[in-house]
């Protein structure tokens, strides 16, 4: 019991301490850049465990709850870097305000806040670009081997031998893409363009909606449109990709999860998308200890999904969050001044209520996944 926990338990913290500490470095590295003072450097919260100071004063350390991370500036109140600008200035000379984050232009916090996101989206371009690079990419083409009596396919007129080319105007490059375009789709119908006997035709397949269980043994509702998929003549294409095809398919992929992120928690929040695979930490952990029994490539694959999931939620206009502060910025820019204290206080409210909604919606999802509802 303990070895199986052990083996969710610690894939989970080098996953989140690795995607956090990026994150958290983007914001370091801009601020320091513009001369903003930092006090603590920290990788998890609660009780610290263990820490250093460096020459500069900041305070580096890990805390015992790894669930996230914070940068925390001179002269912020706490870790949301929430601060009165004219109380401060009052309390600090002229040479310690230089090194307030709230005197700086409003372009420099407008970077040094998403520095943090970018440094989740430039994490996850290294891994698949890495990837692509020293262990390669798939490029079988999706040959339809059998079409299932009686399934939506064979309904939207699929036949044996066509060549799956897009999906929902996507282009399948590998017959690995089709399973995961066809989860990601949002829509009622999902177009299939085939391609057969060098005619490329589009048939538009409605899916049925199953209950399965994937390769990790995870239950899931999954939509089926069925087919059964073979490599043509059973030739598998696998190659390894030079620096410049490396650079441009990772690109791609980030592109596409972050669209398709956004497209399925579109749907999710009008009720057309299913909201019970919103995972928290729970499902995070043992899904990266699964996944971390397959070997390095397949986790820093899935350390690469977090990152770019990470770098977008923060992005959100949700108080307490990177994309809740860009959005201050923005009124800021529109009224030609700062938000009041006060108003920034209620925001800060409404923000800490959605965030801790959400973590329990995903939490109870996690359980239920686990069989405890």
């Amino acid at each position: 019991m303990i070895y199986q926990m052990l083996n969710f338990v610690i894939p989970f913290i080098i996953l989140i301490a690795v995607v956090v500490f990026i994150h958290e470095y983007g914001h370091y590295y801009f601020a320091k850049r513009y001369g903003v003072g930092v006090t603590d450097f920290s990788i998890g919260f609660g009780r610290e465990l263990f820490g250093w100071n460096d020459k500069s004063g900041t305070r580096w350390k890990i805390c015992w709850i790894p669930l996230g991370g914070y940068v925390k500036f001179f002269g912020d109140r706490n870790v949301f870097s929430q601060a009165d600008q004219e109380e401060l200035l009052k309390k600090y000379s002229k040479e310690d305000q230089s090194k307030l984050f709230v005197t700086k232009p409003l372009y420099q916090r407008a970077l040094i806040v998403a520095g943090g996101p970018l440094a989740n989206f430039i994490l996850a371009l290294f891994i698949f670009t890495f990837i692509y690079m020293f262990a390669g990419k798939d490029f079988t083409p999706a040959v339809i081997d059998e079409v299932l009596k009686e399934s939506p396919a064979e309904v939207a007129g699929m036949q044996k031998n066509d060549v799956i080319i897009e999906i929902d105007n996507a282009k399948v490059e590998s017959i690995l893409d089709v399973s995961k375009l066809i989860a990601m789709s949002t829509s009622e119908f999902i177009d299939f363009k085939v391609s057969r006997y060098d005619q490329e035709i589009i048939l538009k397949v409605k899916p049925n909606f199953v209950d399965s269980i994937d390769e990790l043994g995870n239950k899931l509702k999954k939509r089926m449109v069925g087919i059964k998929l073979s490599p043509y003549n059973n030739q598998i294409t696998h190659k390894k990709l030079g620096p410049a095809q490396a650079i441009m398919q990772s690109f791609n992929e980030v592109y596409f999860v972050t669209t398709s992120s956004l497209k399925y928690l579109g749907a999710m929040f009008t009720g057309a998308g299913d909201s019970s695979q919103l995972g928290g930490p729970i499902r995070i952990a043992k899904i990266s200890g699964q996944v971390a029994e397959f070997g390095i490539v397949p986790f820093i694959s899935m350390m690469a999904y977090i990152s770019i999931s990470l770098g977008l939620i923060n992005l959100f206009p949700i108080p307490l969050l990177d994309g809740g502060h860009l959005m201050f910025y923005a009124f800021e820019k529109v009224l030609g001044r700062p938000l009041s204290q006060k108003t920034q206080e209620g925001f800060f409210r409404i923000g800490m209520f959605l965030l801790l909604s959400l973590m329990f919606f995903a939490t109870f999802n996690d359980l239920k996944d686990l069989g405890l509802f």
